[in-house]
């Protein structure tokens, strides 16, 4: 009795260390793009998505889809940095699947982007990106 309870709860710590590396290495993955969008770094930000990764949006002439890194070669490295506050608002991780829910300001404007990623051959990828863009909040007076 002693030996099954034993195993079942390294069974269970087991799961929860796997599902944290899981919940870290997603993390790592949407900060890839982040990172590579902050910085106009193609080469960072292609790390994050699946080369057939796609890119669905509304733009002002109606809906858009796009491979999200055909979207993103025009990234110009030699450029400053983007003036932007980036963060990880939540993650979401599900065996194989997971999402992120990203937020990305600028001083006008801000973008909620929505990732859909898969672990292909124990590798975390964004196949999907939605975002929406906002004006920016003003403080209150």
């Amino acid at each position: 009795m002693k030996q099954t309870v034993l195993f079942l709860a390294f069974l269970v710590v087991t799961a929860v260390q796997a599902q944290n590396s899981d919940y870290e290495n997603v993390a790592q993955t949407v900060n890839y793009y982040l990172d590579g969008g902050t910085n106009n770094d193609y080469a960072t930000l292609k790390k994050a998505f699946h080369e057939n990764a796609t890119m669905k949006y509304i733009a002002d002439d109606g809906y858009k889809e796009v491979n999200a890194l055909e979207f993103f070669s025009g990234m110009d490295a030699s450029k400053p940095m983007q003036n932007r506050k980036t963060r990880i608002a939540n993650i979401t991780v599900s065996g194989h699947a997971a999402s992120a829910r990203l937020e990305i300001e600028y001083p006008t404007f801000s973008f909620i982007d929505y990732m859909n990623l898969l672990k292909i051959d124990g590798e975390w990828k964004i196949v999907n990106k939605i975002f929406y863009r906002q004006p920016a909040m003003r403080a209150a007076n």
